[in-house]
């Protein structure tokens, strides 16, 4: 078993001191309280101090988690084969936009497969906005792809609203998004806020929810089999569709791909999940306190997978598919970049953790089923890329 987190530095305890400070001034500025989201949006992305946006290592086996294109090549492979036929329809000036470079090592593994399969973008422009990981991308883009490759690689400030064409693709993005926390008290919809006790600590605290939050809550209630009952905590993404329509930016035709941790709707919001989705992330293992040690631990909650498809097609796309991870892997050709990355390893121990990479990139123990892949199209097809697993009707 994998020792628990260690106790931060001093350096890092005094950074999560800072933002703690910063996130109470807010609170009483607030009157005694702010919305659930804007604690998470604090402690997420506050310019500086914000988990996503200061200089702690976050990926890999020395961070706090390891995403699938961290964690093996195939993943961008399997990604980049999936998106080759609607780059190509989206025409010879067609981009290629990921949010959240992350470590850079998506970007690295399908820009090198697209020159091999001479499908490559005119641009690959990553909308990153932490400037520490920024530079991190930048380093090892850099370091690691020839000058012609890397010389079409570029960063955004903001999405793309000239119009464009091309495609969008998120990697575990959704589930970082700040998120409104909700509670069912005697029959009505409150909005979970975040106050100080007398100590100075954070504390949950309710209040009634705006117009749009329990718009929201009614509507998902009303798709499920039986009202929330009292006490029911969850998450809504309210801001998901405006989101969505932000990141296209101008874009006239490609596709969108979304892979991430989550549930379709009915099974988002089961009885028993009653206390939602969220849950934070030091050192690969799971944090009970969302509000210890703000700034250097991962604060997330699940996706809810039928808001996404309602929030795609609501932006005017036409739905491709949706799938398991492994069935979107398997479905693009897992099987034969295994093979051909075996076949370039240099001995039997890079051949046998190719296998266990491919492993835990589908089983179902693993990262198989617990991600889910989502795709989105406009003038070009993309449903070609959901050949296995269909889970479409559990939306």
């Amino acid at each position: 078993m994998a020792a628990p987190p260690s106790e931060p530095s001093g350096d890092a305890q005094a950074h999560s001191a800072r933002l703690r400070g910063l996130i109470q001034e807010q609170i009483i500025a607030a009157g005694g309280a702010i919305p659930f989201w804007k604690f998470m949006e604090l402690a997420l992305y506050a310019p500086g101090l914000g988990y996503y946006s200061a200089g702690a290592h976050k990926f890999g086996a020395s961070g706090d988690f390891i995403t699938a294109p961290e964690l093996s090549p195939l993943f961008a492979a399997c990604v980049a084969d999936a998106l080759t036929q609607p780059l190509r329809q989206a025409g010879k000036g067609a981009q290629f936009v990921e949010l959240g470079g992350g470590s850079g090592a998506f970007a690295e593994a399908a820009l090198e497969h697209f020159q091999a399969s001479g499908a490559l973008p005119a641009r690959y422009a990553i909308l990153e906005p932490s400037a520490d990981l920024r530079e991190r991308q930048r380093e090892r883009l850099q370091a690691r792809l020839s000058p012609a490759l890397f010389a079409r690689v570029e960063w955004l400030d903001g999405p793309i609203q000239d119009p464009w064409d091309g495609i969008v693709f998120a990697n575990e993005v959704i589930d970082a998004l700040p998120v409104s926390r909700f509670v069912i008290a005697q029959g009505q919809v409150c909005e979970e806020g975040v106050a100080l006790d007398g100590e100075g600590r954070f504390v949950r605290c309710e209040r009634p929810a705006d117009a749009m939050l329990e718009a929201a809550v009614r509507r998902i209630e009303a798709q499920l089999p039986e009202p929330f009952v009292d006490g029911y905590r969850s998450e809504a993404l309210v801001q998901l569709p405006y989101w969505i329509q932000a990141v296209v930016g101008g874009l006239r035709r490609g596709a969108l791909l979304f892979v991430d941790y989550g549930y379709a709707r009915s099974e988002f919001y089961l009885p028993e999940r009653s206390d939602g989705t969220l849950r934070a992330f030091r050192q690969h293992h799971l944090v009970d306190d969302v509000f210890a040690w703000p700034g250097l631990q991962d604060i997330t909650a699940s996706v809810d997978f039928t808001a996404l498809a309602e929030a795609g097609v609501g932006a005017g796309f036409e739905f491709s598919g949706y799938c398991a991870q492994s069935s979107f892997l398997l479905g693009n050709r897992l099987d034969e970049h295994l093979l051909a990355a075996e076949a370039q390893a240099a001995d039997e121990v890079a051949r046998h953790n190719l296998r266990q990479q491919a492993k835990r990139l589908t089983l179902p123990s693993e990262m198989g089923e617990r991600f889910q892949a989502m795709g989105f199209q406009r003038e070009v097809e993309f449903d070609t890329a959901f050949p296995l697993g269909d889970l479409s009707h559990r939306l």
